[in-house]
């Protein structure tokens, strides 16, 4: 069915009854916004007058922002350094109406990836982190902190060393004691982990590293098997998401205009998850998932939407 105003109305509605823990690797996006007219004396590089900067959430953060700019009652479970950034963080979280539920630990610096853009264009991007796995006390607060009582859990993996097997065996059991549903945006390289989740949204490059098929559709009813899945939606880029559960469907994509796609996994983790939860159906709820993405896509780097972007994307359109 297409979306109308009505319906998606109804969606974001049932949005606001629901509380969501989403668990990961969250990372501090921070842009350098500046100009370029001259290449430096000293090496053949630009010279970027900085202009202006902004610092935004990234990784799992993006996922808990996302959703709480929907309505969701959302809550980040996620480590930070002893440093700076760790406070710029949790203003951002506050700011955005996010439960802080991030665990300090003294070993590793916050995740951080500075990006320079100029003329539209970025120039440089400069990553500081640890990927080793969290352990000993801060795995202990992590596991204590997973005990909130919550509609679902959404994992958000960066490959930061968050989440490891211990963190997801604790998730399991919440799954099957209190009956929590939990979903995975993931990385390859942990495929193992995400066994028994009740939906996981790889892209079509992550889905292929975890299994060598050249078909898309024998890839995605191998992957969901081989993992026990109860849902698999695998997306596409520009062509869109297609989605194993019981049957095999693809959705096209719904962006006017692709300017940026980082982030717009994250988005897409946290609408579906979102609809999942409140019983939206799976078609509508990849339909919507669908314009969301293709909302953020035509913003520069990791971005949330709001309702009346939607809203106007209808009128446009591209729920049609």
């Amino acid at each position: 069915m297409s979306l109308d105003r009505e319906r998606v109305q109804e969606i974001l509605e049932s949005f606001k009854n629901l509380r969501i823990l989403v668990v990961g690797d969250v990372i501090l996006d921070r842009y350098l916004f500046g100009s370029v007219e001259r290449i430096s004396p000293e090496a053949p590089v630009p010279v970027v007058d900085v202009q202006r900067e902004e610092s935004r959430l990234g990784g799992a953060g993006n996922v808990a922002n996302n959703l709480a700019s929907l309505g969701v009652k959302s809550s980040l479970l996620a480590v930070v350094g002893q440093d700076y950034g760790r406070h710029v963080i949790r203003g951002l979280l506050k700011e955005a109406g996010v439960e802080d539920l991030t665990v300090e630990d003294t070993e590793r610096p916050t995740t951080e990836k500075i990006r320079v853009v100029a003329m539209s264009q970025q120039l440089l991007r400069i990553d500081s982190e640890s990927k080793n796995k969290v352990s000993g006390k801060v795995l202990e607060n992590l596991l204590q902190r997973l005990e909130v009582e919550v509609d679902c859990v959404i994992v958000s993996d960066y490959a930061k060393g968050v989440v490891c097997s211990t963190l997801m065996d604790g998730i399991r059991s919440k799954k099957r004691s209190k009956k929590v549903f939990f979903s995975v945006d993931p990385r390859p390289q942990n495929k193992n982990l995400y066994v028994g989740a009740n939906l996981m949204t790889p892209n079509e490059k992550e889905a292929k590293s975890m299994l060598a098929e050249e078909s898309l559709q024998t890839l995605g009813w191998r992957l969901k098997g081989e993992l026990r899945l109860d849902t698999l939606v695998i997306t596409l880029g520009q062509k869109g998401m297609a989605l194993f559960n019981r049957d095999f469907k693809v959705f096209p994509a719904k962006a006017k205009q692709v300017y940026d796609v980082s982030g717009a996994g994250d988005t897409v983790v946290a609408v579906l998850t979102a609809c999942t939860v409140a019983g939206v159906g799976w078609d509508t709820a990849c339909e919507f998932a669908n314009l969301c993405a293709g909302i953020v896509v035509g913003k520069l780097g990791t971005a949330t939407l709001k309702p009346e972007e939607i809203f106007q994307s209808l009128e446009e359109g591209c729920g049609v």
